[in-house]
C-alpha cells in the first residue's frame, strides 16, 4: 500500500467494489463516533498484492485492507496477523499504523479485512514531490532517515511484543531458503536457464544466524510516508512480511529494491518507471547504505552478498507468483503481463549477484 499528498487514490478498479451500504451498517455497528454523512471510498491505485481503500464519512477518515480477489496462496494475505503484527508495533513505533478493527465476516467485503488509521504525508516512489529540488543534501537526508528507521525497527525488543507469539526465529534462513524456492516452483511457468544452479547456490551458502529482530521484509520509500519537509518518517506501510528473523536478511530485501544510477536498465525499469534512487544523484549506493547500518547496527556484514543474492530471489518469486495468477486468468490486471520477462531477469541478476563482493 502507498498513500500520496492528493495523488494516491483513484476511483475503484471495476472488479474490485465493495457494497457501501453493508460497510457502512457494519462499521456504524463496530466502531465508535462515527459522523453523520455517507460512506465515501477511494482506492489506493498503487500495490501489486493486498487491495487497499480509503474511507471518509464526513471529516472522519480510516484505510481498509484486504486480500486481493480470486485464490491466494496458503497462509499469504493474512489479514488477521497483519493486525496483530500492527497491534503490537504502533505503541513502540509509531510509524507503524495504528490498527482500528478487524474483521473475519466474509458478508461485509467478500474475505476477512481490517480497518487502520489514514496517515498523511509524502510517499516518494519515482519522483521527488512537485517544486522539491533534488539537491545532494535532500538525497542523502532521506537515504540516511531510511538507514536510522530500520536500525530503529531492528533495536525493538520483540519479546515484549506480540509479534514473538507469531514468530519462530530458529532456523528463519534455512526455512525461508527452503520455503521460497518451494513457492518458485509452484508458480513456475517459463523454463530459466540458471535457476537449478542459483537454488544448489542458496541450500548451499544459508549462513548460521546469530540474532533475531523484528523484520518489516518489504521495506522501501513507496512503503515509506515522510512528512512535507521531508525530514522524517511519518508512516510504514505493508506488514504483511513482517516477522522475527534475520535482521541482514531485511536488510537485503531492502537492497533489492535499492537500484542506483550505474545499474543495468533491465533492473531499474524491471517495475516500470526508474525509482527515485537511480534518478537522482546524492541518494547512497547499496554499498553506502549497507556499510552505514553496519555501522549503527554494530552488525557483520560479510555474508551480505548471500542476503542480497536470496533477496533479489525472493522477489523474482513474488513476480513469478503474480505473473502465473496473470496466466491463469485469476486477474485481468495488464500490469502484470509481461512479468515473466522481470522474473527471468531478476533470477539471472541473482545468480551474477552469488560472485560479488559488497
Amino acid at each position: 500500500m502507498t498513500h500520496q499528498l492528493n495523488k494516491d487514490t483513484i476511483p475503484i478498479r471495476p472488479g474490485e467494489e465493495l457494497n457501501l451500504r453493508v460497510l457502512e451498517k457494519y462499521l456504524r455497528e463496530n466502531m465508535d463516533s462515527l459522523p453523520e454523512g455517507q460512506l465515501e471510498i477511494l482506492q489506493f491505485s498503487a500495490g501489486h498484492s493486498n487491495l487497499t481503500y480509503q474511507m471518509k464519512i464526513g471529516n472522519w477518515e480510516a484505510v481498509l485492507r484486504r486480500p486481493p480477489l480470486g485464490p491466494v496462496a496458503p497462509r499469504a494475505h493474512d489479514m488477521g496477523r497483519e493486525f496483530k503484527i500492527l497491534s503490537g508495533l504502533n505503541p513502540v513505533f509509531s510509524v507503524a499504523p495504528r490498527p482500528l478493527l478487524f474483521s473475519e465476516d466474509l458478508s461485509i467485503v467478500g474475505s476477512p479485512f481490517f480497518i487502520m488509521e489514514r496517515k498523511h504525508g509524502v510517499v516518494i516512489d519515482t519522483s521527488l514531490p512537485e517544486g522539491i529540488s533534488a539537491t545532494k543534501e535532500l538525497c542523502r537526508r532521506l537515504s540516511s532517515i531510511m538507514v536510522n528507521k530500520m536500525v530503529e525497527l531492528h533495536e525493538i525488543d520483540f519479546k515484549k511484543t506480540p509479534i514473538a507469539e507469531i514468530s519462530k526465529p530458529e532456523g528463519f534462513m534455512e526455512r525461508q531458503v527452503h520455503g521460497w524456492i518451494g513457492r518458485y516452483e509452484r508458480a513456475k511457468t517459463d523454463e530459466i536457464p540458471v535457476i537449478e544452479s542459483l537454488k544448489k547456490w542458496l541450500v548451499d551458502h544459508i549462513p548460521k544466524q546469530s540474532e533475531a529482530a523484528i523484520i518489516h521484509y518489504d521495506y522501501k520509500f513507496n512503503n515509506a510516508m515522510f512528512n512535507k519537509e521531508l525530514t522524517d518518517m511519518v508512516g510504514l506501510f505493508d506488514w504483511e512480511m513482517t516477522t522475527v528473523g534475520d535482521p541482514l536478511a531485511d536488510l537485503g530485501v531492502a537492497m533489492s529494491y535499492w537500484n542506483q544510477r550505474d545499474d543495468s536498465e533491465l533492473l531499474i525499469k524491471g517495475l516500470g518507471k526508474e525509482p527515485v534512487t537511480a534518478v537522482h544523484e546524492g541518494f547512497f549506493t547499496r554499498k553506502e547504505f549497507v556499510e552505514i547500518y553496519a555501522d549503527k547496527s554494530g552488525r557483520d556484514i560479510k555474508n551480505f552478498n548471500f542476503y542480497l543474492t536470496f533477496a533479489y530471489f525472493k522477489l523474482a518469486v513474488i513476480g513469478q507468483q503474480i505473473y502465473y495468477r496473470y496466466k491463469k486468468g485469476q486477474t485481468n490486471d495488464t500490469r502484470f503481463a509481461n512479468f515473466n520477462h522481470f522474473v527471468k531477469n531478476l533470477i539471472l541478476h541473482a545468480y551474477h549477484v552469488t560472485e560479488e563482493k559488497l
